[in-house]
This record gives structure tokens, sequence and C-alpha cells, in this order.
């Protein structure tokens, strides 16, 4: 992650100008120009929250370490941002980067994501870029068919890999499910089978889950 997170979002004649004032000559015209410059809403509010892969390192609980980063709500807001933070390649080892919609935490315990799961696409080391950021501009410009069915995506570096998840919301919810799986499929041009693991099952596997569904 970069060091800081934080978004690095009458005329008067010229000599009594204020620095960083427009002139207006009088026809509105600076007005004007001032209000083409305007954001871009999104239909959902989505916050970044990091993994701190150090703090993973200490006796603390399971959690504890996932901080919300910044939320945003405006196109420009979301380039803003992603344009000043670490890409994937560029996190440490054992770090997650989450984006979910805003109220939601990237947590099993969520009531929104207790009953949910996750669609799953791995890659190797320094791949998971693209992915990345084509996941995140699929989800913030809803472009899922399901797409009340998301609860956030999450890329994970490891020692000898990179995964970006989906987290959905319902895992019984076949048809959702399926109909995410393959529509993210579709918009990463990914070929192989992804997998779908329901959290539940995952918490009580030692050894890791069975996917539910495979696409």
């Amino acid at each position: 992650m970069a060091e800081d997170t934080e978004t690095r979002p009458a005329s008067a004649g010229a000599e009594e100008r204020e620095e960083g004032e427009i002139a207006d000559d009088g026809d509105g015209s600076a007005a004007a120009a001032a209000g083409r410059v305007s954001a871009h809403p999104l239909e959902n509010a989505w916050t970044f929250w990091f993994d701190n892969p150090q703090g993973k390192s200490r006796a603390v609980a399971w959690g504890s370490t996932i901080h919300p980063i910044h939320t945003f709500s405006t196109v420009e807001d979301f380039w803003s941002l992603y344009n000043n933070i670490h890409h994937p390649s560029k996190l440490n080892v054992g770090a997650d980067f989450h984006c979910f919609k805003d109220k939601i935490e990237p947590k099993w315990e969520d009531p929104i994501c207790a009953n949910g799961g996750k669609w799953t696409i791995i890659c190797g080391k320094g791949k998971s870029d693209t992915f990345w950021l084509h996941t995140l501009l699929a989800l913030i410009g809803e472009q899922f068919d399901f797409g009340d069915e998301i609860c956030g995506a999450v890329v994970s570096v490891r020692k000898n890999q990179e995964r970006v998840a989906i987290w959905t919301k319902n895992a019984a919810n076949e048809t959702a499910q399926i109909s995410i799986g393959k529509q993210w499929k579709e918009f990463l041009d990914y070929k192989d089978s992804i997998g779908f693991v329901v959290h539940e099952d995952a918490k009580r596997s030692d050894k890791g889950a069975k996917n539910r569904y495979t696409v």
C-alpha cells in the first residue's frame, strides 16, 4: 500500500483577484465552465479495506487487522484513489485488499456476508493487476445482472500466487451465483474453470471446502 492511502483528491481586476479565483467577464462564462466539471455518481457507495500482513503475524483476533481506507461514491473519487495506491503486484505477501459496498464489512461474521460465499480466480505472481481493475470496474459500474447479490471483491497476495474473489450474499441462490460466475469470467476473458465456496463450509473445514458451484 502507499504510505498515505487518503484520497488526493462581480468582475475583479487581475491585480485584485485572489489566488485560484476564476475571472468572470460578466457574461457568466466562468460559472458555466465550472458547472461543466461535475462528478459522476455511482449507484452504490463503496469502501476500500486493507488487511495488514504485518498485523497477521501477531497473536490477534481474526479480522482485527482489517481497516477501512476510504469510501467513494463517484467515478472521479474512485480514480483519484486507485491511481495513488499500490496495485496488487506491488503489495507485500500476505496482504488482502478489499472493495466492498459501503456498510458491508469484508468478514464472514458480517450479517450480509454470513450466508454467502465467494467465486475465486487464481493467477501467478504479479498477474492479478488487470483482473483486479476489471473486476472493480464491473462492480462499481453495476455490470452484473444480479448485482444486488454482490457484497464486494478482494485481491489476496500470497507467496506463490495471487487470488481475486467476489463475495456474494446468498449462497443458496444458485441462479444468481451461476450468473455472477459466468459473467465475471466473460468480463475478464478468463477461460479456466472457477469455483464457488460457501463461507460456512470454509469455516467448518480445516483442509479447504469443496466447491458448491463450478463454471
